[in-house]
């Protein structure tokens, strides 16, 4: 009896093995991976000779694969630069360039003249339920990094006792006055 459980669970582990290297591994040669996903945003020359293909899919996606390319044109690894594991690879006294090798094109650029801090975000995966959407922020100062940090996105819901009102309620409308909608969004006079 438990030789048979023991059977089912490692067949299961090891499908489920099989399943995420299919996946991780989907392009083999670059002549298939151009030939799929077109022309990469940048190409990556590496020291050891090898070249990575970025494709970014910023201001409005959430990824970003990178893909290096062998001397005969074989894919040795391709991995999403914006999953979680990779962000954690930015530390402090960090270059602009290098946060951009590691994650790739970012989304935006703010600079706050009192702090003296210039903030790149990026669209990242959102894995929080009344989220519309999760930022990842790279802090520069005098071009270092100085720290990382997450912001989140929240739906505006426009009412206020069945009325939408503020500033930027509505992001194409922006300012205004007005009534909530049937369908969500606020209308304005």
């Amino acid at each position: 009896m438990w030789s048979r459980a023991l059977a089912a669970l490692a067949i299961v582990l090891l499908l489920g093995g099989c399943a995420s290297l299919a996946t991780r591994h989907a392009f083999t040669h670059e002549a298939e991976l151009l030939a799929k996903r077109g022309q990469p945003t940048r190409v990556w020359n590496n020291a050891d000779g090898t070249r990575t293909l970025e494709y970014a899919t910023q201001p409005n996606g959430e990824t970003c694969w990178m893909y290096t390319i062998g001397a005969e044109g074989v894919v040795l690894d391709q991995f999403d630069a914006l999953e979680r594991d990779n962000l954690s690879r930015v530390k402090n006294d960090m270059t602009p360039e290098e946060v951009q090798r590691l994650l790739g094109q970012h989304r935006t650029v703010q600079r706050f003249v009192h702090s003296a801090e210039e903030v790149w975000d990026w669209n990242v995966r959102n894995e929080w339920q009344g989220v519309a959407a999760t930022r990842f922020n790279v802090h520069f100062v005098d071009g270092k990094v100085v720290r990382t940090s997450y912001s989140y996105v929240y739906p505006y819901d426009g009412s206020a006792f069945g009325f939408g009102l503020g500033l930027g309620s509505h992001p194409y409308w922006g300012i205004g006055w007005g009534w909530r909608h049937p369908w969500g969004w606020p209308h304005y006079r």
